[in-house]
């Protein structure tokens, strides 16, 4: 299976910890996208996180390419619990300590009240495994969230689980993944 994997946009409440708040796109945000899939395809399948930040891009795209959109609950963001809308510079005021724990080891320190990077990353395994049973052979579109990018950008890129937050992926970035039978995921350049 080709996993092609599509970073949301810019949103209307900014930078920071989004999580599982679901804030709209911006314009900006919209037109990242957009460009993003302008040289992209063709697709066999669009699946989406619920969030609306990823969602109403895919639905618009599909409508516009006359494919349906699967939405995967599994492929959201990381639930950062107390942390979530708040920026790294706000949380550095309060909790400097903890959150350079974070940022150091994710598997390791998990933000207050919010998702243990362990469970999250078992989640979307779980997601991408039965994409690759139902679509195997074809070309998916993910719409998702850095978080995920990130978790299976570095499994692709063989990366150890310190430095999950050190692969960057930007708003509107696109990047491709095969997906093997077995779940051993490869990047494409």
């Amino acid at each position: 299976m080709i996993l092609d994997l599509l970073r949301h946009g810019e949103t209307e409440c900014g930078g920071g910890l989004r999580g599982s708040l679901d804030d709209a796109l911006t314009a900006q945000g919209w037109a990242q996208m957009r460009a993003a899939v302008s040289e992209g395809g063709p697709w066999d399948v669009l699946v989406s996180s619920p969030l609306q930040r990823c969602a109403r891009f895919a639905e618009e795209l599909g409508e516009r390419l006359a494919l349906p959109v699967q939405v995967e609950a599994g492929v959201r963001e990381l639930h950062f619990g107390e942390w979530e809308g708040r920026s790294a510079a706000q949380i550095m005021q309060t909790e400097a300590d903890l959150l350079g724990r974070f940022w150091a080891d994710p598997y390791g320190c998990t933000p207050p009240g919010g998702e243990p990077v362990s469970h999250f990353a078992e989640r979307v395994q779980r997601s991408v495994d039965q994409l690759v049973r139902r679509y195997a052979g074809q070309r998916v579109l993910l719409v998702t969230h850095g978080g995920v990018m990130r978790l299976l950008l570095a499994r692709a890129r063989g990366l150890p689980r310190e430095h999950l937050l050190q692969v960057e992926v930007g708003h509107g970035a696109l990047r491709r993944l095969d997906v093997a039978a077995d779940g051993q995921l490869t990047e494409r350049a």
